[in-house]
């Protein structure tokens, strides 16, 4: 099994962006055919006491969906993204989650997840991605962001090349 640390969307991403420091910051690899995460929510994504708010793991598995497009070499956006929770994601604790792609139909990119902790799945997580095109980024994001221009960038490297590890 190859094992590929995979660049951030952005350096500001809320999910994975080094310089954002509200957001996760998570560190996303690339395996064969699967991307994943160890994350450890702390107390910017307190919910209940103890326990991660269920809106940062859910952040955590978009924005590990997006990651599944090194495996289907296309841009693409969330359309709909449901979380199943299945045990308390407990704060200060290491949660792997790893995503793989499901099914691929014409522009639709069916996504799932799984997150646990040492023992236990906490939650999963599944997706449908719509293929767009890269200039959609600029027509939402702006002409002239330099975000924009990293993630084009980030986004070319998403070719059969990347794939040798």
């Amino acid at each position: 099994m190859s094992d590929r640390l995979l660049p951030p969307h952005t350096p500001d991403c809320m999910g994975c962006g080094p310089n954002n420091a509200a957001g996760l910051q998570m560190q996303v690899h690339l395996t064969d055919d699967e991307v994943y995460t160890d994350i450890v929510f702390d107390s910017r994504h307190v919910g209940a006491p103890g326990l991660a708010h269920g809106g940062a793991v859910s952040a955590a598995c978009d924005d590990l969906f997006g990651f599944t497009l090194w495996i289907a070499r296309r841009p693409a956006v969330t359309r709909s993204l449901t979380v199943e929770y299945l045990a308390p994601v407990t704060l200060g604790q290491t949660h792997r989650i790893t995503a793989r792609i499901v099914k691929e139909s014409g522009r639709t990119i069916h996504v799932a997840a799984t997150g646990t902790n040492s023992s236990t799945t906490c939650f999963t997580a599944s997706a449908i991605f719509i293929e767009v095109p890269a200039e959609h980024f600029i027509r939402h994001g702006g002409p002239g962001n330099p975000a924009i221009e990293a993630l084009l960038n980030t986004l070319s490297t998403i070719d059969t090349h990347t794939r040798e590890m």
